[in-house]
């Protein structure tokens, strides 16, 4: 199943995430190898995961063993926050280009809309590791990335509905999708509304809740409301949480190394929540798994969490 985007192509609605850790880079490969085994047609990496090397690698044997086409593959990776600033847009996409050992990306996303150093821990910033942040002029050399043919399409993560529409003003090429966390504790529901008005896809990562990473839980999976719905349909908390981001519109990006979970995440084409499945997951309280506190700074772009997310959920 796939979805168009504002570009003409098409984008599966189930896409295989590889932000994990700690993993080692032959799990990587492994894991990435029998997804596209079992059918996955959408990769998303990017530098930050140190996952590009693996996605290339598996990418390569199945081009080989002809399993797949790169035609039939739809490969997502995005611009790291030290390369966020006109200069560092090309080369860092030429890096990824290499280290995927592929011409071109389907995609590639601002990963944040942030600017830090060279060297900076992502999870424990100081105050002295933001630098000034240039959108603009950084959005002009992603535009320029699909004119030289590096990608078929540009795109943002973690963007709020309010910085999309700042970006628009300006945009020669606007986005073709908005990679944010989504789930049903965190439904989006503003910045969905905003995609279909401007014809902007979005895209959810951490679907489970990021179970498996360093910044995930258990709390979607493990929500009672999610538990009662599953058992019901006879199908496990995963996929009904898979599930309800599908009737959302949206595609979803959950990650698995188990081969069965793998498989029992692509079972969510075949049935429906009901209008009362719909109501009651309605009813869950709101919280992120990424609340972005980390990088909110008397001296960053955002002082708080509300100037960072303008009040999207």
């Amino acid at each position: 199943m796939s979805l168009t985007l504002n570009t003409g192509a098409s984008i599966p609605v189930l896409g295989f995430g590889t932000a994990s850790d700690p993993v080692s880079h032959e799990e990587k490969k492994a894991a990435i190898s029998a997804a596209l085994e079992a059918g996955y047609r959408h990769i998303d990496t990017a530098s930050f995961y140190n996952s590009e090397g693996a996605v290339g690698e598996a990418l390569k044997e199945a081009f080989d063993a002809g399993i797949v086409t790169r035609e039939q593959v739809f490969v997502t990776t995005k611009l790291w926050c030290v390369d966020v600033y006109p200069d560092g847009v090309i080369p860092a996409i030429q890096k990824s280009l290499s280290t995927l050992g592929l011409e071109y990306v389907d995609l590639y996303l601002i990963h944040w809309p942030l600017r830090i150093k060279e060297g900076a821990d992502f999870h424990r910033l100081k105050e002295d590791d933001f630098l000034p942040l240039d959108i603009k002029g950084t959005w002009q050399v992603m535009e320029k990335c699909v004119d030289l043919g590096y990608t078929k399409a540009i795109g943002v993560s973690n963007f709020s509905s309010k910085k999309v529409e700042d970006l628009l003003s300006y945009a020669r090429i606007p986005p073709a999708v908005n990679q944010v966390e989504m789930h049903p504790l965190c439904r989006q529901t503003r910045l969905r509304e905003y995609g279909k008005k401007i014809n902007l896809h979005i895209s959810a990562f951490s679907p489970l809740g990021a179970i498996g990473s360093s910044w995930g839980n258990r709390v979607v999976l493990e929500h009672p409301v999610i538990r009662e719905i599953a058992s019901k349909h006879g199908k496990t908390p995963a996929q009904v949480a898979l599930r309800w981001g599908v009737e959302m519109g949206v595609s979803v990006l959950p990650k698995s190394y188990n081969k069965a979970r793998m498989a029992e995440n692509m079972g969510v084409f075949d049935w429906e929540l009901t209008q009362d499945d719909h109501e009651k997951l309605k009813t869950m309280e709101q919280k992120r798994v990424i609340e972005g506190d980390h990088i909110c700074s008397p001296l960053g772009p955002y002082k708080t969490t509300q100037e960072l997310w303008d009040g999207d959920y």
